[in-house]
């Protein structure tokens, strides 16, 4: 692929000194306006502090509208496993939920969305996801910060901390040029942690070998007829074996050379259309989401993969005959990048032993749910049924820092257990969190480390979050 080469010589290129103008002084620095970042900002908002929300694309929703991961994956304790949580939205499946342990900020959306038509609500029909349209999310976004009283800065791209012992502010790269915002508290919501790496935090990325989960870009399909593919289905058993395994037909492709797919599936979501369908089963594997030539070349490899899949779907599936791809993500769907060293760091067996923590500002209910780093295959270990694990306020406390949370899929925590609270859910309930804190901090003028705890619990409470029993 003519993509260009990453540089084999360490030569630089010395730039001159500048300045950046001063935009905003705030109580609340959000940075980042996905799921994580719109549940901070909303959160620190409903607080009582002023809060400045950044976004560097022109729209609000990160992966949900960016990348196109429109189904919130299941935020609902299992009562009995499926299949494959998730994944057969097309078909009723066979198992029930049981509480929903995120509520909140998250809840709020969701309403909004449904009442507008731009979500279907989670029901046994949908297999406890949230199929929701994107251009949705984005006009309801915006319309939850409006109504919370968030200023906010799109096209804004976050490049440099100012830190004085503390983080006092982000600088921003924009097209009326550099600007910086001044903060009490900064909170890191963009997914890679970049905001903490450059304060000095240290993280890891993926798993002790180094490799990180593969990406994905996720499309939209329209002019599919949904009642044709749903009757095939019932009628050619032995043909479909789940999403969770591979299709004959997608085999009898594959060995026609029609084919050639890293990931082990087809895996299909509803969405609020009746005559479209979302897909995710784009896989590129060894690649870095915080290296510009690993994201180039993903970019690429990935619509590459794209058009396989919509020409066998078109030639083999019933249903999709005169379908074709509508929308692709902005950008390809990144899993994992960095993961911050807080003050704990979540383990796979805290997930799976659904353990609770005095000091829980958000629980999750997700499995663990690792994509092979190296190629096709996929890991599932569900939580005990009615079971959900705390994540502890411990996990978005970035050590060597102060002056800043992180929320989100970068916060404190293993390459397995990120496996499970990188759903945006789960990332939603700790931006939730981490902007009450941080509205705290400023309010009392101390570090989100000196917050009590109780009092960040009490006002998450307060604002309809669900922390179990504590």
């Amino acid at each position: 692929m003519p993509v260009l080469a990453r540089p084999d010589s360490n030569e630089y290129c010395p730039l001159p000194p500048r300045r950046a103008l001063v935009a905003a002084d705030t109580d609340v620095l959000v940075v980042g306006g996905g799921p994580a970042g719109l549940g901070a900002a909303i959160g620190a908002a409903d607080a009582g502090a002023r809060v400045v929300l950044a976004e560097r694309h022109g729209f609000l929703g990160g992966n949900a509208t960016a990348a196109l991961v429109m189904p919130l994956m299941s935020f609902h304790t299992q009562m009995r496993a499926p299949e494959r949580q998730g994944a057969a939205t097309l078909l009723p499946t066979d198992h029930g939920p049981g509480e929903a342990v995120i509520a909140g900020v998250l809840a709020r959306l969701l309403e909004r969305l449904v009442q507008a038509g731009g979500a279907i609500p989670p029901s046994l029909e949908t297999g406890y996801v949230v199929p929701f349209d994107p251009e949705w999310f984005k006009l309801i976004a915006l319309d939850l910060l409006d109504e919370a009283g968030v200023h906010y800065l799109l096209h804004a791209f976050a490049s440099g901390v100012i830190r004085d012992g503390s983080v006092r502010g982000v600088v921003f790269e924009t097209k009326s040029g550099p600007i910086f915002i001044r903060a009490s508290v900064t909170v890191d919501c963009t997914g890679d942690g970049d905001i903490a790496a450059q304060a000095g935090a240290p993280f890891d990325i993926g798993r002790s070998d180094g490799l990180v989960q593969p990406m994905t870009l996720m499309f939209r399909i329209v002019d599919f007829e949904r009642t044709l593919f749903k009757n095939y289905v019932r009628e050619h058993p032995a043909q479909w074996r789940g999403v969770h395994g591979l299709w004959d037909l997608a085999r009898r492709a594959t060995e026609a050379g029609e084919l050639d797919l890293p990931r082990e599936d087809i895996l299909f979501f509803a969405t609020p259309h009746e005559n479209e369908i979302s897909v995710n089963s784009t896989r590129v594997t060894r690649v870095l989401g915080t290296d510009v030539w690993d994201l180039t070349y993903a970019e690429r490899a990935s619509r590459c993969q794209m058009r396989q899949i919509a020409a066998f779907l078109r030639k083999y599936v019933p249903g999709f005959e005169r379908a074709y791809v509508a929308q692709s993500g902005v950008n390809i769907g990144v899993r994992e990048t960095r993961r911050i060293h807080g003050d704990y760091h979540l383990t796979a067996d805290d997930v799976l032993a659904a353990r609770k923590f005095d000091d829980a500002i958000a629980r999750g209910s997700y499995p663990v749910d690792i994509h092979n780093p190296k190629g096709s295959g996929t890991i599932l270990e569900r939580l005990p049924p009615g079971e959900a694990y705390d994540i502890p306020l411990r996990c978005l406390l970035p050590q060597q820092t102060e002056g800043l949370l992180v929320a989100g899929r970068s916060i404190s925590g293993t390459h397995e257990a990120h496996s499970s609270y990188r759903v945006m859910p789960i990332a939603m309930a700790t931006g939730h969190a981490a902007g009450v804190c941080a509205a705290i901090a400023a309010q009392r003028g101390i570090s989100p480390r000196q917050t009590p705890v109780r009092d960040v619990q009490a006002e998450l409470v307060r604002q309809g979050a669900s922390l179990g029993k504590h």
